[in-house]
């Protein structure tokens, strides 16, 4: 019985889709196969160390799908995601614990809509008001890889 407790709570809940990073003077996002975090956010990204509340972008599958479905098509890390993932985060509370590969994080807060997304389409600010994705804190430092799994860890 113990042993099946443990398995439970280590139970994967999703796995890493894409990784991208912003760099400066550059408009796109830069898909990359391994990210290296630490308490300032993504290393080489251009938001590294600016505000480790808002230091990693979280995005779930789905927010594309829900552009998809207002026929509105749109490639991987056009809502400025750093970690893509298969699984929907949005609904965890603040101060939820995720570990994705080795890296451990917080939630932080809700993503704000950005007025870039209405130059992608004036309609995606309004539709993806609550779900473009969540910005986490890195509490655990370590690297990131595509298909890497997702953990929610126990509130300790």
């Amino acid at each position: 019985m113990f042993g099946q407790e443990v398995k439970m709570k280590n139970k994967s809940i999703g796995e890493v889709l894409e990784l991208f990073i912003s760099v400066k003077g550059n408009s796109s996002r830069i898909s990359k196969r391994v990210v290296e975090l630490n308490k300032d956010g993504v290393i080489g990204d251009k938001f590294y160390a600016k505000d480790i509340e808002r230091s990693v972008l979280l995005t779930s599958i789905d927010s594309y799908s829900m552009a998809l479905a207002n026929n509105i098509v749109i490639p991987y890390g056009s809502l400025g995601e750093n970690i893509l993932i298969d699984y929907n985060p949005y609904s965890l509370s603040l101060g939820t614990k995720i570990q994705i590969g080795e890296v451990f994080f917080e939630i932080t807060q809700n993503c704000t809509i950005c007025n870039h997304l209405s130059i992608i389409d004036k309609s995606l600010p309004k539709l993806l008001k609550d779900d473009r994705g969540i910005f986490v804190k890195v509490i655990g430092e370590g690297y990131i890889k595509k298909g890497d799994k997702i953990y929610l860890k126990d509130r300790k």
